[in-house]
């Protein structure tokens, strides 16, 4: 495992972090975690060197944080970074972030939080936060050290970003990032801008929830065949972010062995500033190949679940993608039709709005909706 210095801190973290929001789960319920299975991953995942683990009040229907509590005893606590964030979302008074923190720690079994950020920050959530008196906050939380350090993950604009970076001596931020998104939302020149800084920066959606490693179009796969080293459609995503040596750490949810065995091999070649010329030209190609099909820009982060109605919107939105990426118009229809119950399809949908509200990707969910249920429907 490689290892990169947190921004101004002291401390080093390894290149792939764990994320925890997409741990296995019993029954397809998100907030009942395969517990045996998710400490099996995590253990090995922290045994092979990842040192960085991430969660967040909200993961796994709150009881993600529960879960960790339980899966870090045996001394996996003391060898790790644990990050966890407070919900901008839930906060309502200054009182409520205290209780939130209190509630977090005695959830995680653990003294302190080394790492905690304010979560999916964007421009209401921070206006709302400064009101109510988040600087003091987490200046208290610093000084009674219930917390070592301070950062914020982020979804909204780039001059947003630049306003949150300079409003506070923050050490971390992680922002969504990867060769689709280098001119979305922080993008490079956000990235760049928190790094200069003196934060470190951490990457979500390295793989735009699966998406580019899993659903590659027949015409990406023949730009990676022909690179003369043989790699994974999730190796050149990986590789491309860790050659960034503004990046200190990718998060990955691994759900299965396969997959963290992958990335914990992949991860010990991510060198800064290794990829050749005519690597990064692959890379760009394979880019232009992907934003030439992609029609929305879902990163399966679930964040507009559960929908009052009860339609499984990021399943109706990844048929339109399948469609256009993937050719294969058959079996979307196929799926929709048997793997979605009556209740959660896109025709359900009674456009009350609540999911764009807190979309990270500030996707027209219902407009998308209505194109799902004329194609798959009519």
């Amino acid at each position: 495992m490689l290892y990169r210095k947190l921004g101004n801190t002291d401390e080093k973290a390894s290149i792939l972090g764990y994320g925890c929001m997409r741990l296995p789960v019993l029954g397809g319920v998100p907030d009942k975690i395969d517990e045996k299975k998710a400490i099996e991953l995590l253990r090995y995942a922290i045994d092979h060197g990842v040192n960085y683990i991430d969660s967040a009040y909200s993961y796994h229907g709150g009881m993600n944080e529960v879960f960790l509590g339980k899966a870090l005893k045996n001394g996996y606590r003391e060898k790790v970074h644990l990050a966890t964030k407070l919900s901008c979302k839930r906060v309502k008074t200054k009182g409520d972030m205290d209780r939130f923190l209190d509630e977090q720690l005695e959830k995680l079994q653990t003294d302190y939080i080394d790492f905690y950020l304010l979560h999916a920050v964007k421009k209401s959530y921070w206006e709302k936060l400064k009101k109510l008196g988040i600087i003091e906050f987490l200046d208290s939380a610093l000084a009674t050290g219930k917390i070592k350090y301070t950062g914020f993950s982020f979804h909204d604009e780039l001059d947003v970003f630049k306003e949150v970076v300079d409003a506070y001596p923050w050490s971390l931020c992680q922002i969504q990032f990867n060769f689709l998104d280098e001119e979305f939302q922080a993008g490079v020149e956000g990235l760049k801008y928190a790094a200069e800084k003196g934060l470190a920066v951490v990457i979500m959606e390295p793989l735009r929830g699966g998406n580019l490693a899993s659903k590659v179009p027949e015409e990406a796969r023949k730009v990676w065949d022909r690179a003369e080293i043989k790699r994974t459609p999730a190796e050149w995503a990986f590789r491309y972010l860790w050659d960034y040596p503004e990046i200190s750490i990718v998060l990955s949810g691994m759900s299965k062995s396969e997959h963290l065995k992958e990335n914990l091999e992949i991860a010990e070649e991510g060198h800064p500033n290794s990829l050749l010329a005519e690597e990064k030209s692959l890379i760009a190609e394979v880019k232009e190949i992907y934003r030439a099909r992609t029609k929305v820009n879902c990163t399966g982060c679930r964040y507009c679940m559960p929908c009052p109605e009860g339609v499984n919107i990021p399943r109706n939105l990844s048929y339109l993608n399948d469609i256009l990426m993937l050719d294969d118009v058959e079996n979307a229809r196929f799926q929709y039709g048997v793997l979605l119950s009556p209740e959660e399809k896109a025709g359900k949908c009674v456009e009350c709005g609540e999911c764009e509200e807190v979309c990270p990707q500030n996707i027209k969910i219902r407009k998308m909706l209505k194109e799902v249920k004329e194609f798959m429907e009519e």
